[in-house]
């Protein structure tokens, strides 16, 4: 078994070019694209499928998944990893696999409040909109990396 935790993660794209970023419901100020844990045995895919259905409210019909990237990596900090009890407490960080989903122009409002509730709120911005002081400083570095990788757009 792997030490990092399987994991996918969606950039949403509007036909306008903006990307969906959600702050976090228990984290106010932390924004990040919607993503979560690839279960025991599940394929990427379906795991990306579900996660956006669960976190969001949109289904397959409302979105179409493009170009994919994986080998995504960052650690948890040792306050994290000592503060998750089960599961996810046997990694050391996740591997997410990133996939660029087209939203379609007529797609329903998104639904932020899907239980277990993750997010408080959503907005659209321009790739290079992204602040890097949103999130925890371990996850800087993937962000830089899927920016650029995906959008080509350099973050201070």
């Amino acid at each position: 078994m792997s030490q990092y935790r399987p994991n996918v993660a969606a950039l949403m794209v509007n036909p306008r070019g903006q990307i969906l970023v959600c702050e976090r419901f228990k984290i106010p100020g932390s924004w990040q694209f919607p993503q979560g844990g690839v279960d025991d045995g599940e394929d990427v895919g379906v795991a990306l499928l579900r996660e956006i259905e669960e976190e969001i409210g949109l289904t397959p019909a409302d979105y179409e998944v493009g170009k994919s990237q994986g080998g995504y990596r960052y650690d948890y900090p040792e306050s994290i990893r000592r503060s998750k009890p089960g599961r996810k407490s046997q990694f050391v960080g996740q591997e997410q696999t990133y996939f660029l989903c087209r939203v379609r122009e007529e797609f329903p409002k998104l639904n932020l409040m899907r239980e277990p509730r993750e997010f408080a709120q959503s907005k659209w911005i321009h790739p290079e909109e992204f602040e890097l002081k949103w999130l925890p400083a371990f996850k800087a570095k993937v962000y830089r990396a899927v920016l650029k990788d995906f959008f080509g757009v350099e973050l201070g």
